[in-house]
């Protein structure tokens, strides 16, 4: 690797205006001990999304009772889900269980799109859940109406239309950026941040859509979310009876749980990043983007009622067929 870097360097010396290095290292967990037991766990997380994900789509596919409009956006999360568990988990696996550090600059930025690509949408469908639960909650009666199919459709297509042009154009972006101060990106994964403060050319486009993408992807789901909770909150209040609270929160539980798993570690990760040791915010980072997915389809099977009799339903289904 040493090799490697000093050839690079060493190529800086010359009268190059434009860097496009051919390939980035990744340091990631390379200095972390014990990291085998991490990677193994990381592994039994990435099954259990797969076949936790996988069920709850196939549910909701057989099941005609949930081909609801609901259920159009759990189903968009469960893909999601297991899309970016499957962009990230295993190409981690490859770089630092086999050693594989070197990515080549084509696989980086396509590895960065992949993966920002599923980390936006993950919040994006916490938004259209939300969304949901506000419109079932504050106008009942017109729920059917507001919340159609076509609806849930366009909202859902809309974000990723939405977000696969704002990384693109991150991407595209780097692209004309000049990488020629280091070819060690810091982390686990092709991170924008770090790449682009390699570069020794103006970076100022860069920095400028990290902070837009930041306030899209992360500020703009979580006020949405908590702004929807106090309208549901007050509505509740003064509205309902004691037992149509309750069950009014039990139907809000399961997105609940969704968003304090997702946007909780990573608020504690930024919020307090000077008090955290890097490895420890590494492996923070790294956990907030695979436990979610392993989590959403065991939280939606366990505290959502429909699923649960679908399964149940299916599963007798099954057996009396094989009768």
């Amino acid at each position: 690797m040493s090799h490697t870097i000093g050839l690079f360097n060493s190529a800086l010396g010359r009268n190059i205006t434009f860097v496009r290095p051919p390939y980035f290292i990744l340091t990631g967990f390379s200095d972390i001990p014990h990291m085998n037991y991490y990677y193994v766990f990381l592994f039994f997380v990435y099954i259990v999304s797969v076949l936790g994900n996988t069920a709850v789509m196939a549910v909701i596919l057989l099941d005609r009772n949930l081909r609801t409009p609901k259920y159009v956006a759990v189903f968009n999360l469960a893909w999601t889900d297991l899309l970016g568990s499957t962009v990230q988990v295993p190409k981690v696996l490859d770089i630092f269980l086999f050693n594989h550090h070197i990515i080549s600059y084509n696989d980086c930025m396509t590895f960065l799109f992949f993966s920002y690509t599923c980390l936006s949408m993950q919040a994006l469908n916490l938004v259209v859940l939300s969304y949901d639960r506000l419109v079932a909650i504050t106008f009942p009666l017109h729920y059917h109406m507001k919340v159609t199919h076509r609806f849930m459709f366009s909202l859902i297509g809309f974000f990723w239309v939405l977000t696969m042009v704002a990384f693109l154009i991150a991407v595209g972006l780097l692209t004309r950026l000049s990488i020629c101060k280091s070819v060690i990106i810091n982390n686990y994964f092709c991170d924008y941040g770090q790449i682009f403060w390699l570069a020794c050319n103006d970076n100022t486009p860069s920095y400028v859509i990290s902070w837009v993408l930041t306030i899209l992807i992360l500020w703009f789901p979580l006020t949405f979310i908590l702004f929807s909770y106090s309208c549901i909150g007050c509505t509740l209040l003064k509205v309902a009876s004691v037992q149509e609270r309750v069950k009014a929160f039990k139907t809000c539980s399961a997105h609940l749980s969704l968003v304090a798993i997702y946007f909780l570690p990573i608020l504690i990760t930024y919020t307090f990043t000077i008090y955290i040791p890097p490895n420890v915010r590494m492996i923070s980072l790294s956990l907030t983007s695979v436990i979610p997915p392993m989590l959403n389809p065991v939280i939606y099977v366990l505290q959502t009622q429909e699923i649960k009799k679908s399964m149940k339903r299916l599963l007798k289904l099954k057996c009396l067929c094989a009768n």
